[in-house]
């Protein structure tokens, strides 16, 4: 049996997620077009008879304001030591820019690096080729594939070209897992991504949710979540006018969880305000963005 770790990198808002959904045909990480959607390690599990590949979506690599975006690099660094197999992810629609030197910069490969050409329907032959020439500067060995990851196009070839690379090895999960996240924290991303879908650009930046309780009963679950915000206006702005916001982001929240779940979901959600948050390292541990030794 093949089997391995496959750091996912790259750029905020270039596909990751949505490429290691399309490769196990479900959602693991949440997706919006917000940047910094992604801010934990999510390791997505994909499992055939003869292969098993963790999967390690990242938080998109950035030049950092606040004590957050430095931890969500770091997560994203360390990702890529210690794997089988790197992919870049690029989007394809994208001229190279001070962004991508900065990811450049940054990381260290020394393993097999696939550079995935993400969005290649947004894009035309000259800019393509332009974009293709200066990474095959940077790096002559790696394998170049195209994607259009979120209509699944060229993900097989993409699999393909992964295994082939992977050493033999164990199974490091159950062959019917697909995540090493559990409920409850999918949960919070789930509320967190319905938050940031419906929220103008004001706001998705200042949000984190923290689970306050999840109750299991039988058929059905309790979630007490609160969602939390820089600033009393910021606050204002996710409740909505008569309360319509945070209803409408909890009917959406508790429809996904339920699915996943099968069962009845009771799902009420409140809003705090706590300043400055993402650069105290207390709140951070606290809503899972620092390590708890840091």
């Amino acid at each position: 049996m093949k089997s391995g770790f496959v750091a996912v990198i790259g750029r905020p808002n270039v596909g990751k997620s949505t490429l290691i959904n399309a490769i196990l045909g479900t959602k693991i990480s949440i997706v919006t077009d917000k940047s910094q959607t992604t801010r934990n390690n999510i390791k997505g599990i994909y499992t055939t008879d003869d292969v098993q590949i963790i999967f390690v979506d990242t938080p998109g690599i950035h030049k950092p304001f606040q004590r957050l975006g430095q931890e969500m690099n770091a997560m994203a660094y360390s990702a890529s030591k210690d794997v089988d197999a790197v992919i870049l992810v690029i989007d394809s629609g994208q001229i190279f820019g001070s962004g991508d030197e900065f990811v450049i910069e940054h990381i260290d490969v020394s393993v097999p690096l696939f550079l995935v050409f993400n969005k290649i329907d947004t894009t035309d032959v000259i800019k393509i080729d332009k974009l293709k020439t200066k990474y095959k500067e940077i790096y002559p060995q790696a394998k170049i594939i195209e994607t259009v990851a979120i209509e699944k196009f060229n993900i097989d070839e993409l699999l393909n070209q992964i295994i082939d690379v992977l050493p033999e090895g164990p199974l490091y999960y159950p062959d019917d897992q697909l995540s090493d996240r559990d409920m409850r924290f999918q949960a919070k991303e789930i509320i967190r991504e319905k938050t940031l879908l419906l929220l103008d650009k004001e706001v998705p930046h200042c949000l984190a949710v923290e689970i306050d309780s999840y109750k299991e009963q039988k058929k059905q679950i309790e979630i007490h979540a609160s969602i939390i915000v820089e600033k009393p206006s910021q606050k204002g702005i996710v409740i909505g006018k008569n309360g319509q916001m945070i209803k409408k982001i909890g009917t959406l929240a508790r429809k996904d969880i339920e699915k996943i779940e099968n069962a009845h979901v009771i799902l009420n959600l409140y809003v705090k305000v706590e300043s400055d948050w993402r650069n105290k390292n207390s709140l951070l541990k606290s809503f899972g963005y620092l390590k708890q030794n840091n």
